[in-house]
């Protein structure tokens, strides 16, 4: 555990002096918005079979923090504030609002592909 704490400081350290970007400005391709829906899929999935809302909204929000720790250029999905509350409100949604896993996974990839901040080319 402390291994890892300590790579993520460094990381952090890394990226904040060598990879110095405006992460308002990133985008994303294509192929992470559906793996991202895949993502949101798995969370519908993850309630069906019994997952609490708290239990899965903590989890998530213990993974943002450590995906914090990274530069940029080496996260998924989450580069900035907005991404997080784009993936942590569908996440939210999925136990707010229940549908079938596969409706959650459409209704996100729809979103993340209207979203200005994206970009729908292959990488």
């Amino acid at each position: 555990m402390r291994t890892t704490m300590a790579i993520a400081a460094v990381a952090a350290m890394i990226g904040n002096s060598v990879y110095a970007e405006d992460v308002e400005m990133r985008t994303h391709p294509f192929e992470e918005c559906l793996e991202a829906g895949e993502f949101i899929r798995n969370a519908a999935l993850s309630r069906d079979s019994g997952i609490t809302r708290e239990y899965f909204m903590s989890r998530l929000a213990d993974d943002l923090v450590t995906i914090r720790a990274f530069p940029v250029q080496l996260r998924w999905f989450v580069y900035n504030e907005a991404d997080e509350e784009l993936i942590t409100n569908a996440a939210a949604r999925v136990f707010d609002a229940p549908q079938p896993p596969r409706r959650h996974e459409i209704e996100f990839v729809d979103q993340c592909m209207r979203s200005p901040v994206w970009r729908l080319e292959p990488i």
